[in-house]
């Protein structure tokens, strides 16, 4: 069973990741005309979310469904989740890099009258939006105890599936 104790800072980790995602998706525009910092700030947020990917997956091997072989199970449950997260990921490292690569030459080059980037950049937010949304939940449930101990939910999900 998932102690309280035990997960409160882990869940204290996942937010802090996600406010962090947050600002950079906010504020890395103001940073443009230093490509350097605004390198590291890419480096950083992609770096964050590669980060909250691994706590999500760490959580998952720590559940009882995990250990008792029915993957498939858990698997199905956050199907949605990691297929957002990953799909927001990609879109994350082509926005940075498409981004320095219209900036890396020109600092004060106006990107935005390139119609693809506007496109890129909608979608990434629009996912930023989902993922969100995707990650907290999925974070706050695995915090509910029937992830980490033998329950007839368990059962009744592996008896419906086979």
């Amino acid at each position: 069973m998932m102690l309280v104790g035990r997960y409160r800072p882990i869940l204290l980790l996942q937010y802090l990741l996600l406010i962090i995602d947050i600002f950079m998706n906010s504020f890395t525009e103001l940073l443009r005309f230093q490509n350097v910092i605004l390198l590291v700030l890419y480096v950083i947020q992609d770096f964050c979310l590669i980060f909250a990917v691994i706590i999500i997956f760490l959580l998952f091997f720590s559940t009882f469904i995990f250990q008792a072989g029915l993957v498939n199970i858990l698997v199905s449950k956050f199907k949605v989740p990691i297929i957002v997260t990953f799909i927001y990921f990609a879109l994350c490292v082509a926005l940075h890099v498409w981004t320095m690569n219209l900036r890396w030459s020109k600092v004060n080059y106006y990107i935005w009258d390139n119609s693809g980037y506007h496109v890129l950049f909608a979608f990434q937010r629009i996912a930023a939006v989902f993922y969100y949304y995707f990650y907290k939940r999925s974070a706050l449930k695995l915090g509910e105890p029937n992830f980490y101990e033998d329950s007839d939910w368990i059962h009744r999900e592996f008896e419906r599936r086979r």
